[in-house]
């Protein structure tokens, strides 16, 4: 008779377990958050109040509110590289929790990020703010190369994820970055799950860069950016990648 009830105790438990695991791959996850009164709404839902275009003024058109959401939408003309249409928050912060909600198209691409500066020695965000990777790890192609130092979550170039845990194309996602210059620590948690831990400051931090391609020109033959991730306060930005995203639910915790 035990030996009939912990068997039966055992099944119960698997079962409990796999409908967990289930859940995790088709439901946003969010982690437990502080007090909500620590927070602070980067974004009302009804309009681009508190956002500029990056180096400029205006949103720009192709930047509209559906639903709720900031929604990035080309109309198949790809802007990436032409003066692309990349938007940033008026504020800049310095240690803090961002928690913010994204929903990529079949093979897009865009990205979260942070410490950005603006100014004319600066063409582009990725000039000066590190970015948390947005894709549809499925289909585009970065999302297959190992290291995945380019898969949704991946601290771009920089830190591959250590769990693939994001939702297909067309299905929300969610994002808690957090940066404390005081602690000297990064993470990211993607649905509910940490994916990435880094430095964000001093000699470890400074080693990641210079690996990457944003301080390695010989191995990426990219365009070295001299101040990359060298900021510790700036604004929060959201990249025209020339695929359409939206973004939801953008709020802010200052450390």
């Amino acid at each position: 008779m035990k030996k009939i009830i912990y068997t039966m105790i055992v099944l119960f438990t698997i079962t409990a377990c796999q409908g967990t695991t289930d859940k995790k791959k088709t439901e946003v996850q969010v982690a437990e958050t502080p007090d909500q009164d620590e927070w602070i709404s980067l974004f009302d839902g009804e309009t681009f109040n508190g956002w500029h275009l990056y180096n400029g003024a205006d949103i720009s058109e192709e930047w509209q509110i559906i639903d709720g959401a900031m929604v990035f939408d080309p109309e198949g003309v790809r802007t990436y590289g032409n003066g692309g249409k990349n938007i940033v928050s008026n504020e800049e912060f310095t240690n803090f929790q961002l928690s913010i909600e994204w929903n990529i198209s079949e093979a897009g691409n865009s990205g979260i990020f942070w410490g950005v500066q603006e100014g004319e020695e600066f063409g582009e965000p990725y000039l000066t703010g590190p970015e948390i990777q947005v894709l549809d790890n499925e289909r585009h192609p970065d999302a297959q190369a190992n290291p995945k130092f380019h898969q949704a979550g991946a601290l771009y170039d920089i830190v591959q994820p250590t769990y693939d845990v994001c939702n297909p194309a067309g299905e929300w996602n969610h994002v808690l970055l957090t940066i404390d210059h005081n602690a000297n620590k990064g993470s990211v948690e993607l649905n509910g799950t940490e994916i990435v831990t880094f430095p964000v400051n001093g000699p470890e931090w400074e080693a990641l860069i210079a690996k990457s391609k944003f301080g390695n020109t010989e191995a990426y033959n990219y365009t070295h950016a001299p101040k990359f991730g060298q900021f510790k306060t700036g604004k929060i930005g959201l990249q025209d990648h020339g695929d359409r995203v939206a973004y939801r639910n953008i709020k802010i915790r200052k450390l």
